[in-house]
């Protein structure tokens, strides 16, 4: 079977910028040592601590180059307005909490615009205004947890359940037991029934009608609020919250921590613990807001392949002249941003996605990307995507004419700067979240030990070995540590997120390929013809 002709586009595409993804790679650890020698170095706030006060004022963001390029999401922006602010003793009953055993807080703050967001945020001092290049934008700082605790995320383990049967219980899905997390959920609880006021969002998970899911969030703050209004898929109007059913919900108690971690078992004070049978989820001792994204998707990646659905990590597009799918799998470093980018296609999503009877579909209602040694030149979408309405995490920041500018180069805080935007943040994307079968699946791997050919077109035993194996390798530059290349293999392209065995999936990938006639492609996006600096990049 040949390419498609947009898929032979995309796979010389791939091929030339495999080298320019090495480079990056090579040059990023002495491009992150950069500073500037005309301003000084300011971190962001942290959450616990006040922010300048002549920000609390700042409650009009002020738009750059955003204000005639992004004039087309603004009216997306405006259209998201199903914001309620319950007040009086009902307010927990009104927003549904109350089922949860929260009945305290007389003001409950549910899903707010993008605006109210800013507002509060600014007068919550939850973090700083950064004047970034296309727009002002909230940055904030979540302490010391600058990415995901995996070591502290915890299944509970049902005796005679579903999920005690279909799990694969291992050091990523790690077992705690009904006691533990009723402890947790009640000091949950315990906790927002001390508060006066909250914030609750309810959303969906999967653009598809047949497999999404409604998700409730509960949190403390504004921000996180907007982590997930930012992340999960928006409701369109009043009528889709109307007796609105969580299929799960998320009580973040992230400013609380668990005291009685040892007499539970677990690794430390932080918990991110998840009960599928009961539908609920707690979170304690971590402010980082990747939390709440990827406990959503290990569920979804147990939820649909018990409906023959298959849950991918990778991104993904669609050819705009053609309807022609494609799906990029591949981990950090090998260019699957990058890839799905294509300025002749249309982006889907950036990093979760399902494939149905129907065809592939997003997860997500906006993407979450790396910041590290950002430029408009490298990547011109992330980078005009932060503005008005975009959310900085761990970034640092420059103090220039009393303005806090973000610095992308200074990794002195973490290599995992982050930032979160609304999909409608990038130009041309694919409005419908939905596309047809793909006809092109490509697996990506920066291979730096000179095996792998530059293109390879696989059967689908072969694309089962592939994806099975998620391979690619690490070399100088892409993680703190790592001063040759390295070998990384990770399941499926995603094992941190796998709920189910690992074969369960590759198994759904060989049914839809052989069912609907997609091509599998491993492309190398690294050195062919020799090792990392022998052969060709």
């Amino acid at each position: 079977m040949l390419a498609s002709t947009s898929g032979r586009i995309m796979l010389r595409t791939a091929t030339s910028l495999g080298g320019k993804t090495a480079l990056k790679a090579l040059t990023a650890r002495a491009a992150g040592g950069f500073v500037s020698s005309t301003s000084s170095n300011v971190s962001i706030k942290s959450n616990v601590h006040p922010v300048n006060k002549a920000w609390l004022n700042h409650t009009n963001q002020v738009a750059y180059k955003s204000s005639v390029a992004h004039q087309p999401q603004t009216s997306e922006r405006d259209e998201y307005n199903v914001s309620k602010t319950l007040v009086g003793p009902s307010a927990c009953s009104e927003a549904g909490i109350d089922k949860l055993g929260i009945n305290n807080p007389t003001t409950i703050y549910k899903n707010l615009t993008y605006q109210e967001l800013f507002e509060h945020e600014v007068a919550n001092n939850e973090g700083v205004v950064a004047s970034a290049e296309y727009g002002d934008t909230f940055a904030i700082d979540t302490g010391k947890f600058t990415g995901r605790s995996p070591k502290d995320k915890w299944l509970v383990l049902n005796e005679g359940s579903d999920s005690a049967e279909h799990v694969d219980w291992n050091n990523i899905n790690q077992a705690t037991t009904p006691e533990v997390f009723q402890e947790l959920y009640d000091k949950a609880v315990a906790h927002f029934n001390t508060l006066d006021r909250a914030y609750v969002f309810d959303c969906f998970v999967g653009a598809s009608p047949k497999s999404q899911r409604k998700i409730r969030f509960v949190h403390e703050m504004a921000w996180p609020q907007h982590f997930v209004t930012n992340m999960f898929i928006r409701p369109e109007s009043e009528e889709q919250l109307k007796d609105f059913e969580p299929d799960f919900t998320v009580i973040n108690a992230c400013s609380q921590v668990d005291e009685d971690w040892e007499r539970h078992n677990l690794h430390s004070d932080v918990a991110v613990v998840f009960n599928i049978e009961e539908k609920k989820a707690v979170i304690f001792g971590t402010w980082y807001g990747g939390e709440n994204k990827k406990g959503i998707f290990s569920l979804m990646n147990y939820w649909l392949p018990m409906h023959n659905q298959f849950p991918m990590h990778c991104s993904a597009n669609v050819c705009n002249e053609t309807g022609e799918s494609a799906l990029f799998f591949g981990l950090s470093g090998t260019g699957k941003t990058t890839l799905s980018a294509d300025p002749k296609r249309a982006l889907i999503g950036d990093d979760e996605h399902g494939w149905d009877e129907d065809g592939i579909f997003n997860f997500e209602g906006g993407c979450y990307a790396k910041t590290i040694n950002l430029t408009e030149q490298t990547e011109p979408d992330i980078y005009r995507a932060i503005h008005t309405d975009a959310l900085l995490e761990n970034v640092k920041l420059l103090e220039q004419d009393d303005k806090l500018v973000p610095d992308y180069f200074d990794v002195t805080k973490t290599e995992n700067g982050r930032v979160s935007y609304p999909i409608f943040h990038i130009d041309g994307y694919h409005k419908p979240q939905m596309a047809g079968h793909p006809s092109d699946i490509i697996f990506l791997a920066c291979d730096a030990f000179g095996v792998l050919p530059p293109v390879a077109k696989l059967t689908s035993g072969q694309a089962m070995y592939h994806f099975i194996s998620g391979y690619t390798a690490k070399v100088a530059g892409t993680e703190r540590g790592i001063v040759e290349p390295t070998p990384n293999f990770s399941a499926c392209f995603g094992a941190a997120f796998l709920t189910l065995h690992p074969t369960r999936y590759a198994d759904l990938l060989q049914e839809k390929l052989d069912t609907h006639g997609g091509q599998a492609w491993l492309v190398n996006t690294g050195w062919a013809g020799g090792a990392y600096g022998i052969g060709e990049s």
